[in-house]
């Protein structure tokens, strides 16, 4: 079955980086746009950052970007998301997702298959 597994999570000071790191098993990588979420507590999930299938194509939420940066290594089946300048606002659980079908990046409807997540804290 599918499994995407994140790591590279934990508590960090304002100001620090983290590089959190998603492993694809179970489905065809390349096929498949890959994106990155975020739930901060007592919030919704929200779109943090998506690369298109083959990495020609990325995208960012407003709140993050030139603070954050996304990429995959297919033959490794993994995508990676480097935050740097970490705020405390930026804590929350990081979820990467799996969309087949690679269209509006922001929309959770849109990925098929999701993490069970790791969790970002930054103290102030």
């Amino acid at each position: 079955q599918v499994q995407l597994v994140e790591s590279g999570g934990g508590l960090v000071q304002a100001g620090g980086s983290l590089r959190l790191s998603c492993a694809a098993s179970g489905l065809t990588f390349t096929n498949y746009a890959m994106g990155w979420f975020r739930q901060p507590p007592g919030k919704e999930r929200e779109f943090v950052a998506a690369i298109s299938s083959r990495g020609g194509t990325t995208s960012y939420a407003g709140s993050v970007k030139g603070r954050f940066a996304i990429s995959r290594d297919n033959p490794k089946n993994t995508v990676s998301l480097q935050i740097n300048s970490l705020k405390p606002e930026d804590t929350a659980v990081y979820y990467c997702a799996a969309s087949l079908r690679g269209k509006s990046y922001s929309d959770t409807l849109s990925y098929d298959y999701w993490g069970q997540g790791t969790q970002v804290t930054v103290s102030s």
